[in-house]
């Protein structure tokens, strides 16, 4: 009995070690998969950091601000009257129509959206089952016979043939047209011009938080790769916006997003989807709020989009009179300075602020002044650029000690030859 026992006591004692060995493997096996569990999440990167606007207003919740050029949350009960801002409630309007009298394209009235009924349309009945088959072209095979047959002389032709023959350089038709594309150029900017003296009566907001809405959207334009040209239509759309709608400051941002989207639509070939501009707010407006304000800023607009802005007056003078790379990168880079400050620029037209850019790019690079030829293209005369060469002088001047430098760092790339790195003249010497 003793004997069976201990047989019997064995059999019961091997296979412990075993099922301690199987938990050791296991233990094991689960500190090599958390120890690959914790490596995986040191591989994976974090999500990309956003281009995002300081908030215009102390909201309750705080959002990140990233990138460079992040702009500090931005303050400005002290800019206003505090009666005014003890009556700002949660039934105050965000967008307000400006009552005065109306004047210039901005005061124009929203388009109605409402087609009317074709009637030649809905006279026509179609009959479903009836299958339009449509007759294949013939094929055209024109000989040597049918061309003397038709008694056709090439010599004959209003067509030049003789451009693809030999080195000749094709015609360049901007050119042909240059004088009547800049004359209809010249009457559009008046129609499409906004209001000089609009802040005045915008309650809420300041030139100040114009400023910073503008230089976000030029660091969202460099994110983007967005044309310069998208840009200044932007700019075009904010101002004459806010030249007929009093806005709150926690929608201005959202104006600027709606504008930026509207310009990309209309001059981008691959705009940014609606999403992207959702995104680059760090989602502090939804989709549907964006489209609410891109239909709200185009009735405003009478859905003028085709607005003429520095950037298409001085590609006309440069394709007119042609000037150095350089006086083309600065010319460029003191237009988009002007975008920034709304005071005093908007009291110029686009085509006056190109022409006083370029003089005092010129100036600066060549040291050079108003030629004959420049003036006859541009139609302007030295005394007539004077007040805003002045103007753009002085914002030259301090342009490295401005609060917003995303203009200053965009044009300090290779790609602009690092033009704002060039000090601007002290004075003035121009004959």
């Amino acid at each position: 009995m003793s004997g069976s026992n201990q047989g019997h006591g064995s059999a019961v004692d091997v296979p412990l070690p075993e099922y301690q060995n199987q938990e050791n493997m296991l233990s094991g096996q689960r500190g090599t998969l958390k120890n690959r569990v914790d490596n995986q999440e040191n591989i994976v990167p974090k999500a990309p950091q956003r281009t995002v606007l300081g908030a215009l207003q102390n909201n309750k919740r705080s959002k990140p601000q990233t990138l460079r050029g992040t702009k500090q949350v931005l303050s400005c009960e002290n800019e206003i009257p505090k009666s005014y801002s003890e009556k700002l409630g949660s039934k105050q309007p965000a967008f307000q129509i400006h009552v005065d009298e109306p004047d210039g394209a901005c005061s124009k009235k929203p388009v109605s959206l409402k087609a009317k009924p074709s009637t030649e349309i809905s006279s026509l009945k179609l009959n479903p089952t009836v299958t339009l088959l449509r007759q294949p072209l013939a094929s055209l095979d024109i000989t040597a016979t049918c061309v003397s047959n038709m008694n056709v002389s090439f010599d004959d032709s209003p067509m030049d043939m003789s451009v693809i023959e030999g080195d000749e350089k094709p015609v360049n038709a901007a050119t042909e047209y240059a004088s009547e594309i800049h004359t209809h150029l010249r009457e559009m900017e008046v129609k499409s011009r906004p209001k000089a003296g609009y802040m005045k009566k915008q309650p809420d907001i300041t030139n100040s938080m114009r400023a910073i809405l503008v230089d976000w959207l030029v660091e969202v334009g460099e994110e983007y790769k967005l044309q310069n040209e998208t840009l200044y239509l932007a700019v075009n759309y904010i101002d004459r916006f806010l030249s007929s709608m009093s806005v709150l400051r926690g929608k201005l941002q959202l104006v600027g997003t709606a504008a930026m989207l509207l310009a990309s639509k209309f001059e981008e070939i691959y705009p940014p989807e609606v999403a992207e501009f959702v995104y680059i707010t760090d989602d502090t407006y939804t989709k549907k709020q964006v489209l609410r304000m891109e239909h709200l800023v185009l009735k405003v607009l009478s859905f003028d989009l085709a607005s003429p802005t520095i950037n298409q007056f001085l590609t006309q003078y440069f394709l007119t009179q042609p000037v150095g790379s350089k006086v083309e990168s600065l010319s460029m880079f003191l237009g988009e300075l002007s975008l920034v400050d709304s005071d005093p620029f908007l009291k110029y037209l686009p085509s006056q602020t190109a022409a006083a850019a370029l003089v005092l790019a010129n100036h600066t690079i060549t040291g050079g002044s108003w030629s004959k030829s420049l003036a006859e293209v541009t139609g302007y005369s030295l005394e007539d650029l004077m007040l805003c060469v002045e103007d753009l002088h002085q914002m030259y001047l301090n342009a490295a000690t401005h609060a917003q430098q995303s203009v200053r760092e965009k044009y300090k790339g290779a790609k602009y030859q690092e033009v704002s790195l060039i000090e601007p003249p002290e004075k003035l010497s121009l004959n």
